[in-house]
């Protein structure tokens, strides 16, 4: 699986997030260290979540539940 480049973003559940296009992969680290990539998560979801007021509202609602995800470190 190719590493996915994280940015950091201001969040008391979530460190960072990042996206690869190609494979429709939304990578998202949680304050706990732990890094999940959630699978076929289309790019207006991903632009939706960057551009939110609440990251982990938005998580809970749209992503957490909503599609597959492997637990990678």
């Amino acid at each position: 699986m190719t590493a996915i480049q994280l940015h950091p973003v201001i969040s008391t559940s979530i460190k960072a997030i990042g996206y690869d296009v190609k494979t429709e992969t939304l990578a998202v680290e949680f304050q706990s260290g732990k890094l999940y990539y959630y699978i076929q998560v289309p790019a207006d979801v991903y632009a939706d979540f960057c551009n939110t007021p609440s990251l982990g509202i938005f998580f809970q609602d749209h992503i957490r539940d909503q599609y597959d995800y492997d637990l990678v470190g």
